[in-house]
């Protein structure tokens, strides 16, 4: 990986990538891995896997007031704190501050946001299902907005290759409903809930209850350098272990290692330039974060990831 002085403004790269989460992480990747040179640009702040995690191993009686926030502190992100993820002081720093990163509401709107590179993939709730062939139709059965193009036979292998390269654990069920996957052995039940289990399939016929399928190692294979989900109940406060899935603990490293990701923080893109003569997108402008700089990045495709919630949006290719 390198980083870019403002003297490297207008550079030709092969991609661009906007936004180093779930998505933007996937881009670098798969671009840098098939070997285009690739420009990754965070409107946030730097953020390096285990070493920028500062709450990770702290323990209630190790922060101010047992971890609570102050009333001045809730205050800065009361519009977040709706959600129930930000109201800790092992987590707050993750997300933005309400005063300083407004957003208006005509009628209730709760939106985290995190501006740091790995973007929400370190504060993610990590579920991770296939949509079946009951997605897929729905709208034509239905008669409604637009048919996919596309069906679950033609995204499965797809799901396949992502699920066996991030870690899924889940169960196989047969379900038409819940395609089955590449899974990690499924997180298990306590008593109490495989109580719930046994007297929901001997009660109500046909229905299931199982564990959530959700992005953490659970086996002894290996993730290149992650290891498998501690237990720790920790999460929220970025994973040292690397046993949940995060940009910044996989994907951003597999593109470092080719030797072909530049990627460049506190970048914020503010428009992308639009080639009128070829009908397609030619870079992007920036403003950096913290000198107000502006730059101009070109490349012959720009990826737009940020706020894509891991999907992808591809914005314009050659």
């Amino acid at each position: 990986m390198s980083t870019l002085s403002n003297n490297d403004s207008n550079e030709m790269y092969d991609a661009i990538v906007v936004g180093t989460g779930i998505s933007g992480g996937w881009a670098a990747k798969e671009l840098c891995e098939n070997g285009l040179k690739t420009l990754v640009l965070e409107r946030g702040r730097m953020v390096t896997h285990i070493k920028d995690y500062p709450t990770a191993n702290l323990d209630p009686w190790d922060m101010p007031n047992n971890g609570d926030l102050t009333p001045e502190q809730k205050s800065r992100q009361e519009k977040q704190a709706r959600t129930g993820y930000t109201v800790r002081a092992e987590s707050s720093h993750w997300f933005v501050d309400d005063l300083t990163h407004p957003y208006n509401e005509t009628k209730r709107f709760d939106w985290m946001r995190g501006y740091h590179v790995g973007g929400r993939s370190i504060m993610w709730g990590r579920h991770s299902y296939r949509w079946s062939d009951l997605d897929f139709e729905a709208n034509a059965k239905d008669g409604i907005a637009v048919d996919w193009p596309v069906r679950y036979n033609d995204i499965a292998p797809w799901y396949d290759r992502v699920e066996e390269y991030i870690g899924v654990s889940g169960e196989n069920l047969g379900l038409s409903q819940l395609p089955d996957g590449k899974f990690e052995p499924m997180m298990q039940l306590n008593c109490v809930e495989q109580h719930f289990r046994e007297q929901v399939a001997e009660q109500f016929d046909g229905r299931v209850v199982t564990a959530g399928r959700v992005a953490h190692i659970t086996s002894d294979k290996q993730y290149d350098g992650r290891s498998k989900c501690q237990f720790r109940n920790r999460c929220i406060r970025g994973c040292p272990f690397g046993g949940y899935f995060s940009s910044v603990s996989s994907t951003l490293p597999a593109a470092e290692r080719t030797g072909n990701m530049t990627l460049r923080a506190n970048s914020i893109v503010h428009e992308v330039i639009y080639d009128a003569a070829t009908g397609k997108a030619s870079g992007v402008k920036v403003i950096d974060r913290e000198t107000k700089e502006s730059m101009v990045f070109n490349a012959k495709i720009v990826f737009l990831m940020c706020f894509c919630h891991g999907l992808f949006c591809n914005f314009n290719a050659v």
